[in-house]
């Protein structure tokens, strides 16, 4: 069966593809299958998705049920964000923040602690609330936020279980204006670091490495009062449309909306939900998590390695996040800056690049991004330090391993 992930670096080799008509249908498959994975908007860019069996739940059709006293909304886990957001949107309500593609699914950007950009924002799966699974004897069963298992099971990797339902955390509706700055020099970037970064809802900085200055710094400011200054760190404010990746490598109108406020759910994210993202699929992308206190040394770090980056990227992008307690999210334990590759397809010449990059930020215990590229020998049990507390919990729930695969499997191989 002829399957690849969204940008086609990666083929899965399921012998079946199975697509559940509903929730019992869905049981049945899974209690009597002997390896499965939860198959979601195949975004990922490694092999975490594949196995011998993959089942899709994106056509089983179920309700976005909106609980306003309890701040909530439990949404179909195969729902993509965008769809989701616009739900939240119409009815007055909206979630703390998306990350830059809108067309990843809750349940597998939640799975992976996919994350947005914002110093006091948390990843998407801190707001999680409640888990609705089906477990490997096709029973379901739910976790809630405060249950004893909660904070191992948000960040799962799909090895607990195949997601049907998940229960979010809501807050009123507001808006966004997104103002992009463009010449800021790096040395001005990485000297104030923390000034820039704080400076606005939600902060992106884009660019290349071997450059002066970057090429788009990109403030989304919470609320429609904000003054746009013509000069921000030196930059210029860009008046005209502007993409996120590199101009010439991406489509052109696949940007949201800047210069201008308006709801969260058509600004917040980079891309707009009803085109092609990024570079159009014609990437690969890594990331790696490092401490936010170490933020400027890790850049500073990678900058020598420029000349050799440059020429297999589209752009790198720069963003931080709050910290939080879920075992296997990228925040645990502290808030930590986001450094990110989007690379061209070119997989043999990003293979060989990875471990340097990664030694270069081996000082600063990084942590790799569980849905991007990462090198086979990057460790991410020096990272995650709760990662052998999840292990034994996926232990515990699949003993005998049916949502396992070979990438999970290397990554449980805990020194």
């Amino acid at each position: 069966m002829a399957l690849s992930n969204w940008a086609g670096n990666v083929v899965f080799t399921p012998a079946d593809v199975l697509r559940p008509v509903d929730i019992p249908d869905a049981q049945q498959l899974i209690a009597t299958a002997s390896k499965i994975r939860p198959l979601g908007t195949r975004h990922s860019f490694n092999d975490i998705a594949d196995a011998a069996q993959l089942i899709s739940l994106s056509d089983i059709s179920l309700p976005f049920e909106l609980d306003e006293a309890a701040r909530t909304v439990t949404v179909p886990g195969a729902a993509p964000y965008g769809a989701v957001a616009a739900f939240l949107q119409e009815h007055g309500w909206a979630l703390h923040n998306l990350g830059s593609l809108p067309h990843i699914s809750v349940a597998g950007a939640t799975a992976t602690a996919t994350h947005g950009s914002g110093d006091a924002n948390g990843v998407l799966s801190t707001a999680v609330r409640g888990i609705e699974r089906i477990g490997t004897d096709g029973e379901l069963s739910r976790v809630r936020a405060g249950d004893p298992d909660f904070d191992g099971s948000v960040v799962a990797l799909g090895a607990l279980g195949v997601i049907t339902r998940m229960t979010l955390a809501i807050e009123p509706t507001y808006d966004i204006s997104q103002q992009v700055y463009t010449g800021v020099a790096w040395e001005t970037f990485l000297s104030e670091f923390d000034e820039i970064m704080s400076g606005a809802y939600s902060v992106s900085g884009l660019g290349r490495w071997s450059s002066p200055t970057l090429s788009t710094l990109w403030f989304k400011n919470r609320g429609d009062g904000v003054e746009a200054a013509a000069q921000r760190f030196g930059g210029d404010r860009v008046t005209a449309d502007v993409h996120a990746v590199i101009e010439g490598d991406a489509p052109d109108d696949n940007m949201t909306p800047l210069g201008t406020s308006g709801a969260w759910s058509s600004r917040l994210a980079h891309f707009r939900f009803d085109r092609a993202p990024s570079a159009g699929g014609n990437e690969i992308q890594s990331e790696f998590f490092v401490p936010r206190a170490h933020a400027v040394d890790a850049l500073r770090a990678i900058r020598p390695l420029g000349d050799r980056i440059d020429p297999l990227l589209h752009v790198s992008e720069f963003r931080t996040f709050a910290g939080d307690d879920l075992w296997l999210s990228g925040g645990e334990g502290g808030p930590r800056v986001a450094i990110h590759f989007t690379w061209h397809q070119r997989p043999a010449e990003v293979a060989a690049l990875l471990p340097d990059i990664e030694a270069a930020l081996a000082p600063f215990t990084p942590r790799a991004h569980w849905g991007k590229v990462y090198s086979r020998g990057f460790d991410q049990a020096a990272g995650f330090r709760r990662l052998p507390d999840f292990t034994a919990l996926a232990a515990r729930v699949d003993p005998e391993g049916k949502f396992r695969n070979a990438h999970l499997d290397r990554v449980f191989a805990v020194r």
